[in-house]
């Protein structure tokens, strides 16, 4: 399998390193497989930073897209003041900031080099296949992809995705299922399943459902979806 070319997406990983190694692991994940990464690498889970770096060196391996999500847009917004520090510490950027304080010894966000601020300033809004949207959060299933709403795509809830126009699947993160499991509308799937909570990481292979799981602790499972 290591050899064959899947396309899998993988979920909100929010500084959960251990969990994404693991899953990487486990899935068997190679050069070989094109990776769909759905954005929110950063904040609440305690090791951000160590997952942007992980995330720019798998971007140089190639076959790898990696989505924005609204995190990153709050950290992002924090370094030019376009909202309060404070406040994006209230939503898990305090974790952040303390994984850049001991990862590159520096204060804050002034730690962050400038290859991680690169990183987030190129990140895509939006990546499609002739059968699947990849999105971080939502889409308005009546709007071509070109047209969609930024609020639509990095904030909207996932329960509000409807049959896009388009006719393809939906791939998304965002809504976070306290189940720890994936959730499928049939013509959506969410794979935000909480890793950075009592949940999992998520690897979805798009094409035949096969998803593969691991958590923090290093425990792991696989089902189909």
């Amino acid at each position: 399998m290591a050899g064959t070319m899947r396309r899998l997406a993988i979920g909100d990983i929010h500084g959960c390193f251990d969990a994404l190694l693991r899953l990487f692991e486990f899935a068997k994940i190679s050069a070989a497989d094109h990776v769909v990464f759905l954005g929110d690498y950063v904040d609440r889970g305690p090791d951000s930073a160590r997952v942007v770096q992980f995330l720019i060196e798998r971007m140089q391996v190639g076959n790898t897209v990696c989505l924005r999500g609204n995190h990153e847009i709050m950290m992002e917004n924090a370094r030019n003041m376009l909202t309060s520090r404070r406040g994006w510490a209230m939503v898990g950027g305090d974790a952040t900031w303390d994984s850049y304080e001991q990862v590159y010894k520096g204060e804050g966000l002034d730690a962050v080099p400038d290859s991680h601020w690169e990183f987030l300033d190129n990140l895509s809004p939006s990546y499609e296949t002739p059968d699947h949207i990849f999105v971080h959060a939502s889409v308005d299933s009546d709007v071509d992809m070109e047209d969609q709403f930024e609020d639509v795509l990095y904030w909207g809830d996932f329960y509000s995705i409807g049959p896009h126009c388009s006719g393809k699947k939906v791939i998304c993160g965002h809504t976070s299922q306290k189940s720890g499991l994936p959730k499928s509308l049939g013509h959506a799937i969410c794979i935000d399943t909480w890793a950075c909570g009592k949940g999992w990481l998520t690897c979805l292979d798009v094409e035949t459902g096969i998803y593969w799981q691991a958590n923090q602790s290093g425990e792991t499972r696989t089902d189909r979806i």
